[in-house]
């Protein structure tokens, strides 16, 4: 099938690299020149403005969008919003939060335009292995993308699926995420842990190696895990500061309006904003009480 795609960062490119790959035209559009080339390289056909795009593209346009989250998907969805026609479709495939998506939909839908939110994981080996795929918007909207989104997957039957009506790709992508938080966190913590018995002079990455093969708590993450304990086994050079995208905190506070435990999740999203402190205040006034309490003694910084 014919596609637009806008946003050709590393994920954006390597999405059009595989659709082109999978034998799709791909026309593609950026801000950075050099992006626009690269896809152009790859068999795709360029466009240097949205007017371009869309000129270029067959009845009814299909355009990806796939630049940052927040206002640069803002912007991009309300300018195709005055150039598409009634009957074309955007999609959005980065990582919004799905009450955005509900929102741009029914603004679209004014135009008689058409939304599908695609929540994406996949990350930078999604060229090679494929993309997971949560897919939300009208039945005839994702047949229509359909033969994309089965090249885009790790197989056409698996890895991907339409989850629900509009925002519903969005708001499975968003607890994914969550859920990847507390994995993470779970598997820092153990690491830690054994790295502290030192009597025992455990391997770190011996260990993640074994527990690839066979365990409980095998995964792709835990995979990902064994490579950087191979690549820096002391993890020197990295500081101990961790972001987070947004959608963990979307996660939290959804959980929140339903009433809903998430408590691992929570936690995982809390030692992320800890891990971003500087001599956190909360500790040095804990190290504080225990000396206005019962006079225990106080390191100084530098100490």
């Amino acid at each position: 099938m014919q596609l637009g795609m806008i946003g050709l960062g590393k994920m954006g490119l390597n999405m059009a690299t595989r659709l082109l790959r999978g034998g799709h035209e791909i026309v593609a559009y950026d801000l950075n020149e050099t992006a626009i080339q690269q896809a152009e390289a790859e068999g795709g056909t360029g466009a240097r403005t949205l007017q371009e795009i869309v000129n270029k593209l067959d009845v009814p346009r299909a355009v990806w969008v796939m630049v940052p989250s927040g206002d640069p998907t803002e912007q991009i969805i309300n300018q195709l919003a005055g150039l598409l026609q009634p009957g074309d479709i955007v999609i959005d495939g980065g990582n919004s939060n799905y009450k955005d998506s509900l929102r741009r939909a029914e603004a679209l839908k004014a135009h008689e335009i058409h939304f599908v939110d695609v929540g994406t994981s996949g990350g930078i080996w999604g060229l090679e292995e494929g993309y997971s795929m949560m897919v939300g918007g009208l039945t005839e909207s994702v047949a229509h993308i359909r033969p994309a989104l089965e090249t885009l997957a790790p197989a056409p039957d698996r890895g991907w699926g339409h989850v629900g009506p509009v925002g519903a790709g969005h708001f499975v992508k968003m607890v994914h995420n969550g859920i990847e938080y507390g994995i993470m966190e779970a598997y820092a913590e153990g690491f830690e842990l054994m790295r502290a018995k030192t009597e025992m002079q455990l391997d770190m990455h011996q260990i993640a190696e074994i527990w690839r093969f066979g365990s409980v708590i095998r995964s792709w993450l835990l995979d990902l895990t064994s490579n950087a304990l191979a690549e820096n086994p002391s993890l020197e050079g990295i500081a101990a500061y961790v972001p987070d995208s947004g959608e963990g905190r979307w996660t939290v506070v959804e959980s929140i309006d339903l009433g809903v435990a998430i408590p691992v999740i929570t936690l995982a999203l809390q030692e992320r904003f800890h891990s971003r402190e500087d001599q956190p205040f909360s500790d040095r006034l804990l190290a504080a009480m225990r000396n206005q309490f019962g006079g225990h003694a106080i390191k100084k910084v530098g100490d």
